[in-house]
């Protein structure tokens, strides 16, 4: 072997349809309708003609021609590098400001950039609905570079659903390749759900907000002069010094990066002609796009075209509302306009004046830049007062357009109609609106970045938005969460407005924080949580009654319930706990006045708080929290069988809670008993149920073998693996790694019992599994890779394999070391965890007690750095670990180093006198 990697050839053969494929990347595709994505190797664009973007001028103002030299942002291009050069492996970065802003220019300038400093940069174009490239392969293999730079335009336009697959792709987990993942947005709206998703690939995350230009630096009036010479030099103009802005650069107009383009342009443009260019931003537009008109015009008199300016100019507003599209669907939009022409010779014509962007085969090219394309709609849409022709059949079209069931289209043609209701106020009430008063539900259809981007229109209606909110689905959908939320939260002084008392207010208030949970947005939730408290609080002090007191105390068992849940992840775990014992005590005399009617709120509650208990290391209490919450939901099962599966779900925790405090025959008992009453629903409805009964099955054989039940525990675990093997092969993405913990806990269950072969084969086959999983996605798999391979190393000790044993102990903590480098606050403290399990396990092997040592003295050494931040659930292991290496120390006549070992501990904050030797 000399080391080389073998040729990878990839060959795409196209017989009717559609050919994509790529190197070194996952391919998600849509069965119905192509790739869920598309990924191209980002490269400069060839230089245009200078003739040609003369023709139209707002060619020029599009990015991908490049046309403007890249000027200011200095600091926020050396924000970017220093992302991209520092931090854990894989990061991702949320860029967000209004469109004109310079996202797009800042990017392509990061990623030439990027490029020259040895980085592979791939660009993601969102596939549904867009116009894929010809048939051939990326290759996006990334041999012998810096690194990967994913950039996603429109991020904030994708269904979450469609980012999470993108963001699991395998090309951004490769464990020895940096990986950046830089999503451009005109919002921040939509970034805590994809953090959230992110958080599963234990990616670094942060947002970047590009701000407006300043207006006192001088930079707007070095981008301009910068511009100014970049259009000039297209026109032919050598010295364009003497070419000055239109109006005054520090107009709040011209913050935008893109309007000091626009300025630039028409003031070049205007010195050609011999005229005075317009002054302000309205204006501005409108001379660009009288210039369209000039060449639809120009182009049909000298029959470069067949098509009149008049339906050349209804299929530029058609292709602004519909974004390009092949050819079929495209034609078949044109004929349900009847436009009064053959639709393939429009269309023909409109590609002489819009080519496709690259070698797609694309037709209906909308006009670029977006904002000049929302602009063009919103000034040829009557109603505006502009010094521009509006056009009676506008209103028509877009209400045939956005009749459309399409999604995808529906998505793109309401996104621009809302970009352009917020800057032109007729096109709101006008149009928009009223489409919508008639087909709120199409709103939902199109997706949650429509409904963000209605929410934050100012003259939209409280009670069109009610509309659209009466079609929010009945549970949750990670595509639309992002946008329920945003209009749940626009609409909540509204309903408070409307709001006869506190009852109501609570209800408001519950039903945001139930929405910006759904979105991933805590830290907004945490508040509204707070106001449901205190609303609640408010129906409390006005209760005069036993009927009104009931009401009060519900809300209150209610809103301190979902407090101490949201308190959980912000790590604010005594209030958790104060909010959870309130719950509890407003629960209980709901439940005093009313007995066996609110049963069920009292057991979540009880939950709730042994959680918090728990959290706080005080098991006791959480054991006997536990306790109640089952003999809660024992009593309401019996009653109703709606109850059975929340039944079992407690009897479950509570027997990890009794094995903890090793109480194990009762962990048992409460374990079987959850698996008979799962197995009876599975019998009735596997679909519902079956995943469920596989993860009790999963808990219940380690109980059983922990107590000494081998042969029972080789059955129950069995099944679990059966189960989730069953599923893996129908949905291996979502089921392998299941698989591979069932086999991970069998393994040990088969060793009790006396089954090492096949308990080494499931081990195996479970560092197997994750090892294929971990080439792929090594961000996410890698911790339980290391942790697996650890467990067969424990085996194989047990096995008499010693040598391998050591070796993959050695390889694996090395392995782990790496994460910790590169991530400790995600990585330290699972590390920690498996250093002191190595230790106990070295402490008790031939020639194991120096490893044990060094194992040990690390883990102190990470407890030392942030003493206060080690969870109090992990300080038991501490000791145990510890006190276990200081007596095989004291065994071996190494007393001075026990004592050492001790001393150590000693002065650890929540350690000290724990390691003395047992009588």
């Amino acid at each position: 072997m000399t080391g080389e990697k073998p040729a990878v050839h990839q060959e795409v053969r196209v017989e009717g349809g559609f050919g994509y494929g790529v190197i070194g990347a996952d391919l998600h595709v849509f069965a119905d309708r192509g790739p869920v994505y598309v990924l191209e190797e980002f490269r400069p664009p060839a230089e245009a003609d200078a003739a040609w973007l003369v023709e139209m001028p707002s060619r020029m103002l599009n990015a991908r021609h490049e046309v403007v030299e890249f000027t200011g942002r200095q600091d926020e291009l050396d924000r970017l590098r220093q992302w991209r050069d520092a931090g854990p492996r894989l990061a991702a970065r949320w860029l967000h400001a209004p469109g004109g802003q310079g996202k797009t220019r800042l990017a392509a300038r990061f990623a030439a950039d990027s490029i020259a400093a040895g980085w592979k940069v791939v660009t993601a174009t969102h596939g549904p609905g867009t116009v894929l490239p010809p048939p051939g392969s990326q290759d996006l293999r990334t041999d012998g570079r810096a690194g990967l730079l994913l950039i996603v335009d429109y991020a904030d336009r994708w269904p979450l659903t469609h980012l999470t697959w993108l963001l699991s792709n395998a090309v951004l987990h490769q464990s020895a390749v940096p990986a950046r993942v830089l999503l451009l947005a005109r919002s921040g709206d939509g970034w805590p759900a994809v953090r959230a998703a992110l958080a599963n690939h234990q990616a670094g995350t942060s947002a970047q907000r590009l701000p407006e230009l300043p207006d006192d630096t001088g930079q707007r009036a070095d981008m301009f002069h910068a511009a100014r010479d970049g259009f000039a030099r297209r026109y032919g103009i050598d010295d364009a010094v003497g070419i000055q802005p239109p109006g005054p650069l520090d107009d709040p107009d011209f913050g935008l990066t893109l309007a000091v383009h626009v300025a630039a342009l028409v003031a070049v443009d205007a010195h050609v002609a011999g005229r005075r260019p317009p002054a302000d931003m309205a204006s501005l537009t409108t001379y660009l796009l009288d210039r369209e008109h000039l060449h639809w015009a120009n182009l049909f008199e000298g029959r470069g075209s067949r098509t009149p300016p008049a339906v050349m100019n209804r299929t530029v507003f058609t292709a602004a509302l519909t974004g390009p599209s092949p050819r079929s669907p495209a034609r078949a939009v044109l004929e349900s306009l009847d436009v009064g022409l053959p639709a393939e010779q429009v269309l023909d014509d409109h590609s002489l004046c819009y080519p496709p962007a690259g070698p797609a085969a694309s037709v209906l090219e909308p006009l670029y830049p977006d904002r000049l394309a929302e602009d063009f709609l919103a000034l040829t849409l009557p109603g505006h007062a502009a010094d521009y022709p509006s056009q009676h059949w506008a209103g028509p079209t877009t209400a045939t357009l956005l009749a459309d069931t399409e999604a995808e289209r529906l998505a793109r043609g309401m996104t621009f109609l809302a970009a352009a209701a917020q800057r032109w106020p007729h096109v709101g009430p006008d149009h928009l609106y009223p489409l919508l008063r008639k087909a709120p539900r199409s709103a939902v259809e199109a997706g949650g970045a429509v409904l963000s981007a209605l929410a934050d229109l100012d003259d939209i209606a409280p009670e069109l938005l009610e509309a659209i909110a009466a079609h929010f689905p009945d549970g949750r959908r990670a595509d639309l969460d992002v946008g329920t939320a945003a209009i749940t939260v626009r609409l909540a002084p509204h309903r408070l407005l409307r709001a006869s008392g506190p009852v109501e207010e609570f209800d408001v208030h519950t039903e945001v924080g139930r929405q910006l949970a759904n979105a991933g947005r805590h830290q907004q939730e945490l508040g509204a949580r707070e106001q449901a408290v205190a609303a609640a609080r408010r129906v409390a002090d006005g209760a005069a009654g036993p009927r009104q007191r009931l009401v009060a105390d519900r809300a209150l068992a209610k809103s301190l319930r979902e407090l101490s849940r949201c308190l959980h992840p912000l790590q604010r775990d005594g209030e958790a706990l104060d909010a959870g014992a309130e719950a509890v005590a407003a629960a209980r005399r709901v439940a005093a006045v009313a007995p066996g009617s609110y049963d069920a709120e009292l057991g979540h509650s009880v939950y709730v708080h042994a959680k918090a208990l728990s959290n706080l290391g005080r098991r006791r209490e959480a054991l006997d929290a536990l306790r109640e919450a089952v003999e809660i939901f024992r009593r309401l099962a019996r009653r109703d069988r709606r109850y059975e599966k929340d039944f079992a779900v407690h009897l479950t925790a509570l027997g990890a809670s009794l094995t903890d405090a090793a109480r194990l025959p009762e962990a048992v008992e409460v374990s079987v008993e959850a698996v008979d009453i799962m197995r009876r629903l599975v019998g009735e409805d596997p679909a519902a149920h079956e995943i469920d009964f596989a993860e009790l099955l999963l808990h219940c054989g380690n109980r059983l073998s922990q107590a000494g039940r081998g042969d029972e525990a080789v059955g129950v675990a069995g099944e679990s693996v059966e189960i989730y093997r069953r599923l893996a092969r129908l949905n291996p993405a979502a089921y392998e790694p299941l698989l591979a913990r069932a086999l991970q806990s069998q393994g040990p269950c088969l060793a009790k019992a006396g089954r090492s072969p096949e308990a080494l084969a499931a081990l195996e086959e479970s560092v197997a599994v994750l090892m294929r999983l971990a080439r792929t996605a090594p961000a996410s798999y890698e911790p339980r890779l290391i942790e697996s391979s650890l467990v067969l190393a424990g085996f194989l000790h047990f096995d008499g394999q010693h040598e391998r044993a050591l070796a993959m102990q050695h390889e694996q903590l090395s392995a782990y070391r790496r994460l910790v480098r590169g991530d400790p606050d995600v990585h330290e403290h699972k590390f920690m965890v498996l250093l002191l399990s190595f230790a106990t396990q070295s402490a008790e092997l031939p020639g194991g007690t120096d490893r044990a040592l060094e194992a040990v003295e690390e883990a102190i050494e990470l407890y030392r750095r942030r003493p206060a931040e080690v969870p109090v659930l992990f300080h038991g292991m501490f000791r145990e670990a510890s006190r276990t290496v200081a007596e095989h120390l004291d065994r071996r006549g190494r007393g001075s180093e026990a004592s050492e070992v001790r001393a150590k501990i000693a002065v650890l904050p929540g350690l000290s006198d724990t390691t003395r030797p047992r009588p």
